[in-house]
C-alpha cells in the first residue's frame, strides 16, 4: 500500500513534535532561577532560598551554585550545589546567615551550572 504524501507530512510533523517535547530533559542548557524568597531574622541576617530548574546530566554538567546579588553585581552570598540534581527538577536549597549592606532594598539571585556559567533567568527580592 503507497503512503501518501499527507501520511509522510503528518508522519514528519508527530515525529518533529516528539523530539521537540522530549529535547528539553536530554539536553541541559543554563541553569534558571524559577522562585527565591527571602527573610530577616531577628539577629538581622537573612535567610534566602531559592529554586533552581536546569536539566542536570549528571556529574559533567549540574547546576552547581546560586548566588545572592547587589544591585551593583557585588556578590553578597553564594549557596553551594555538591551535586547534580537529576531526578529532583525544580529544586530549593536555603543559605542562611546572609548579611545585607544598609542601603540595599533589593537583590538578585542568579544560578550557574558547571558548563554553561552564569546565564539563566534570574528572580529580584525586595527585602524591605
Amino acid at each position: 500500500m503507497p503512503v501518501s504524501r499527507l501520511h509522510r507530512l503528518l508522519l514528519a510533523s508527530t515525529v518533529a513534535a516528539i523530539t521537540v517535547a522530549t529535547a528539553g530533559p536530554a539536553v541541559a542548557g543554563e541553569a534558571d532561577v524559577v522562585n527565591a524568597a527571602a527573610e530577616q531574622r531577628g539577629d538581622g541576617t537573612w535567610r534566602f532560598s531559592a529554586t533552581v530548574r536546569h536539566a542536570d546530566a549528571g556529574w559533567d554538567h549540574y547546576a552547581d551554585r546560586w548566588q545572592v546579588l547587589a544591585p551593583d553585581g557585588t556578590v553578597l552570598a553564594t549557596r553551594t550545589l555538591h551535586h547534580p540534581h537529576t531526578n529532583e527538577q525544580p529544586f530549593t536549597r536555603s543559605l542562611s546567615g546572609v548579611e545585607i549592606p544598609e542601603g540595599v532594598d533589593t537583590v538578585t539571585i542568579r544560578a550557574r551550572d558547571s558548563v554553561h556559567g552564569h546565564g539563566g533567568e534570574t528572580v529580584t527580592v525586595e527585602l524591605r
